[in-house]
This record gives structure tokens, sequence and C-alpha cells, in this order.
């Protein structure tokens, strides 16, 4: 991840009006809801930097919970998953043989949306590198790292068109807590720029989450992790904590 610049949140808001209006007359316009998430990360979080992604970093966004659209098929569990992981989960579902039937049938609406974006431009995503208030949010295990807020389909459907190559790059704007970067590099003696800092952050932040969440799958007690309330934080929220 390459960190450009800080952004004002009436930036960042006013991009997302232009890209995703409210009153944009398709089917199943969600645009409210992913408004809602933006501001909810303004305001548990606070601060705001556009950023480039590459495909490694897309891959590894934690989607929340997503019914599908309204079809008989969940696809994002409440705990979550990965663009990586739900990418696979799509392709298997979505053989014309796959058990419950092919997806196209169960979940039309959704089936539709990922079709139509997979040759959509490349526009930004929303992303806070913590999981914010919400139903939506409430469930998930990894907590910290690259959090979605909006984007899920058109992730979905340019790695599924296989339009995400080693040069593609993806603008996202990525809400954060100011000051932890900081806190972060100077614990660890790293002397870490800014930028740097905040790019460390997220990835060790996945990287700590996602070993608790293999941990508790396989009924282990983790040994990498602590997952905890931390002060400070909103109350739906939890951190990660690497031990020593």
């Amino acid at each position: 991840m390459r960190v450009i610049a800080a952004v004002p949140f009436a930036s960042v808001l006013d991009t997302f009006a232009r890209a995703h209006p409210l009153d944009r007359a398709h089917e199943a316009n969600t645009n409210d809801e992913a408004e809602e998430h933006i501001r909810n990360a303004e305001l548990s979080l606070g601060s705001w930097r556009r950023v480039l992604l590459d495909r490694d970093d897309l891959l590894r966004v934690v989607l929340p919970w997503h019914l599908g659209e309204g079809g008989e098929r969940e696809l994002i569990p409440k705990s979550g998953l990965t663009v990586a992981e739900a990418v696979a989960r799509l392709d298997a579902v979505a053989r014309p043989d796959a058990a419950g039937g092919a997806y196209a049938r169960t979940n039309p609406v959704c089936a539709r949306k990922l079709d139509g974006l997979a040759g959509a431009p490349f526009t930004p995503l929303f992303l806070s590198t913590r999981a914010v208030p919400g139903i939506d949010y409430a469930g998930l295990v990894v907590r910290e790292g690259l959090i979605h807020l909006d984007g899920l389909h058109r992730a979905l459907a340019w790695e599924r068109a296989g339009r995400l190559t080693a040069a593609t790059r993806i603008e996202a704007f990525l809400a954060y807590e100011e000051g932890r970067e900081h806190e972060e590099g100077q614990e660890r003696g790293e002397g870490r720029g800014y930028e740097e800092g905040l790019a460390h952050q997220v990835g060790r932040a996945y990287e700590e989450g996602l070993a608790y969440r293999q941990d508790q799958e396989s009924g282990h007690a983790s040994t990498a992790a602590d997952v905890r309330h931390r002060t400070g934080h909103d109350g739906d929220g939890l951190d990660v904590h690497a031990h020593g």
C-alpha cells in the first residue's frame, strides 16, 4: 500500500457522492448504506488518507457480512471473508452443478451486479483500518487491517475478470486513527515515517487478525495475538495486539 496524501472528510464524502448518488436508478441501490459506513468511519477514526493498493493489498481487504442482495445464498458470513476468500467462494458456487444451485439462480441480483461491474473502470474504494459500528461489522473476526466500507462488488468483479495484475494500482480512501502509526513506530523502535508507519500498522494488524481467526477455526488458543477491547475504541471494536 502506498500512502499518497491526507484528505479532508468533506472531499472523501464529495468523491463518494459524485460516484455513487443515493438516488441512482439501478437495481438494489445500497449507496445509502455505504455512505452510513463511511460516516461511521469518520466518527470512529476521524482521519483519512488517499492510498494506492496493489493486487495483493486488495485481495487482503476484509469484507463484512453480505447476504448476496437478498438471494438464497449468503455470500459473506458474519465472521467476514477477505476478497480472495470471497472470490474462491463465488467461483465454487458459480458452477451450474453447485450444491444448492448456481449463484446466478440463487442470487440473481448480486450475480447481475458482479457481471455488470466486471468491465467497469477502476474507481476509488472506501476502506477503514478498523471495523466500524454497525450490524454488518459486529461479527467480524479480523477487525483491523483493510476493512471494506464500499466497493465489495467492484473488487470481486475485477478480480474474477482477471483485470487485477501485478501492475494494477487501485485508488482508495482509507479512514484511520491519527497517531497510532506514530505510537507503533516508537514502541517498536523502528523509526518509520508517517506514511510507512500507517502501511506497516495495516499490514501487521491484518496478519495478526488472520492468525487469530485461523486459530479459532482450528479450535486452538491463539499464540500469535490477543483480541481484546482497548480503551478509547468504540464499544463495537476490538484490537489485535501481538504478544511480547
